[in-house]
């Protein structure tokens, strides 16, 4: 018997599917979650910086230019 076959029979169900791992033992996120949340705290902070340039470009050049207010230097 190999060891594929005696792991398939050890395990029952469960073979083939992954195991969920904790990050540590006592903290309950996985480490897909914190994989997840990694993502999308990136994706949140290049929205962010976006953001943050449209708002910039705003103030500083189209507001200015139809006369909404004016940049004072």
């Amino acid at each position: 018997m190999g060891e594929a076959k005696r792991r398939k029979t050890t395990l029952g169900e469960t073979y083939g599917q992954e195991k969920e791992t904790r990050i540590l033992p006592w903290l309950p996120i996985t480490k897909k979650q914190a994989e997840l949340f990694v993502s999308w705290t990136s994706r949140g902070a290049w929205i962010g910086i976006g953001l943050m340039v449209v708002g910039w470009a705003t103030i500083r050049f189209i507001g200015p230019a139809f006369g909404w207010w004016q940049v004072v230097y």
